[in-house]
């Protein structure tokens, strides 16, 4: 019998999306195990809401992204890096920074940026996107994360050159990513709470006997009532974002 490991990935403070993923995996019974491939934070406005669900279980692994690191080194009065420093995005932050619950600091602290595991005799590398293996340990204000690249199996396999690994599970760009070919399979299952659709996107992959099977998914979520909230809260500049990452 073989396992199944749901991946999600890319929240951006949207609960109710990730409420209704998480529905749909725990009434399947079967998944082991769920793998959060960061983004936890951002963009969106339930941002304790989303830690709390996901720090509350005890079957949820997670990694950070570039948003979860820059507001990190806000609150720790760290450098911010510089390609987030444009616009209106470093205020989004700082909003954030501000809002967030100081009992999860610690926690997303302790997070690792990039894991290597193995299941069923699969290696797996599970990270934001992609990093050059030497830059791995560098603070996110020297912009360790590689410039993102459109998605083909050229592309992300070129990217990905210096990931040996079978399965490369990942996220950051917010459409969904799959490419299997010589024995090396790229997973992007797609941004859970960040899209122009009311669905939160995930991905299954059943290991068998050293094989891998892999199921893109999408669940239906009150995208409206998580729309309208913007305004309600004030969230700095909700036009634009509402504008740029869900077409408003």
């Amino acid at each position: 019998m073989g396992k199944k490991i749901a991946f999600i990935t890319d929240i951006h403070g949207n609960a109710t999306a990730l409420e209704a993923a998480l529905q749909e995996i725990d009434n399947r019974e079967n998944i082991e195990h769920i793998y959060c491939l960061g983004d936890m934070v951002g963009i969106g406005h339930q941002t304790n809401e989303v830690l709390e669900m996901l720090f509350s279980r005890h079957d949820i692994s997670m990694i950070t992204g570039n948003h979860d690191e820059a507001v990190l080194a806000l609150i720790k009065g760290e450098e911010y890096p510089e390609s987030h420093n444009v616009g209106e995005l470093r205020k989004h932050h700082e909003w954030i920074a501000n809002d967030l619950d100081s009992s999860f600091i610690p926690k997303l602290e302790n997070l690792p940026r990039y894991i290597h595991t193995i299941i069923d005799q699969i290696p797996i590398a599970l990270i934001h996107y992609h990093i050059k293996k030497g830059l791995l340990t560098e603070h996110i204000s020297k912009e360790p994360f590689s410039p993102i690249v459109e998605p083909s199996y050229k592309h992300i396999h070129d990217l990905f050159n210096d990931f040996d690994e079978r399965l490369i599970c990942f996220g950051h760009h917010h459409p969904v990513h799959l490419f299997q070919m010589n024995d090396q399979t790229f997973l992007n299952p797609g941004s859970l709470g960040c899209s122009e659709d009311p669905f939160a996107k995930y991905g299954i992959v059943n290991f068998n006997n050293g094989t891998i099977a892999l199921e893109l998914k999408e669940v239906k979520y009150e995208r409206m009532e998580f729309i309208q909230q913007f305004q309600k809260v004030q969230v700095p500049f909700y036009k634009n974002i509402l504008k740029i990452f869900y077409g408003i």
